[in-house]
This record gives structure tokens, sequence and C-alpha cells, in this order.
């Protein structure tokens, strides 16, 4: 279960899928350069289990990238510099994702209490109707507002 979020840290709390993290630090799309601003800038606590991560490592050792040269210590090191690493969060028995793959973005999102959980997953979005009765916005990351 993921720690309790620290009373003191103000900053709205925010999950990144891993195809959104991937337009950010591989690809360089133009459609999450808000988004990224903000994790850079420190304005956001950006939450990571350990699958997550996980997950960006299995993509690019399967080279879906590699005409891009993704460079695997740059995109450690983001993940280092910007990211809060947590524990995984218990399945979500209220919300469940269609594809059980993108089920721990949504359980940790919920858990933590974010405010975001910024994604273009079908499966995903597919939730956030469900999702925003429970204070959880799932958005794309073109549509993300820090507001």
């Amino acid at each position: 279960m993921p720690e309790p979020l620290s009373p003191t840290d103000t900053r709205p709390t925010i999950v990144v899928d891993t195809q959104v993290v991937l337009d950010w630090l591989v690809f360089n799309d133009a459609r999450v350069q808000s988004l990224a601003a903000a994790l850079k800038s420190g304005g956001l606590r950006w939450l990571v289990a350990p699958a997550m991560r996980d997950e960006i490592r299995h993509v690019l050792g399967r080279g879906v990238a590699a005409s891009y040269a993704p460079d695997l210590a740059l995109i450690e090191a983001s993940f280092d510099a910007h990211s809060e690493a947590t524990a995984a969060a218990e399945p979500s028995p209220r919300l469940v994702c269609r594809d059980p793959d993108d089920q721990k973005f949504i359980d940790l999102a919920l858990a933590c209490g974010a405010r975001w959980l910024v994604s273009r997953d079908k499966a995903l979005l597919a939730l956030a109707r469900r999702a925003r009765l429970r204070g959880l916005l799932i958005v794309k990351p073109e549509l993300w507002t820090p507001d």
C-alpha cells in the first residue's frame, strides 16, 4: 500500500501512464510539453510505483522506440529527479480497467488521492466519468491543465 501523503507537501498529485512518459522523455511530443514543464518544475507530485517504472524499462527493452535512440540514462535520471517512488496500491474493486496492464495506474491514482491520471489509453479514458465522482480527473496530456 502506498505511504500516506505528507500533510506538509501541498503539491497536487499526479499519475502519468507509460505512453505519456515515453511521449515526453523519448518522442519529445509537443502535446505533452505543458505537462512536462510542470513535472520538471517540481510543482506536481508525480507518483510512480515500481511496476510503472518496470513497464517503461520493458517497453524500451523491446526496442519499441529504437529508431529514436532513447537515452536510457537520461530517462532513469528524469524519473529520479522528477518523480516520487511509492509502493503499489491495492486493486480498486470499484474501478476496474478493461486492460489489466493499466489497472496499476488507476489503483495508484485512487489510493493516493491524485488529482489527475494523465493517459491516452482508451481503457483508462473510459473510466473518466466514474473516476471524476471519486475526485480523480483522467485526461489526455494535451487537455491537462494545472487548474
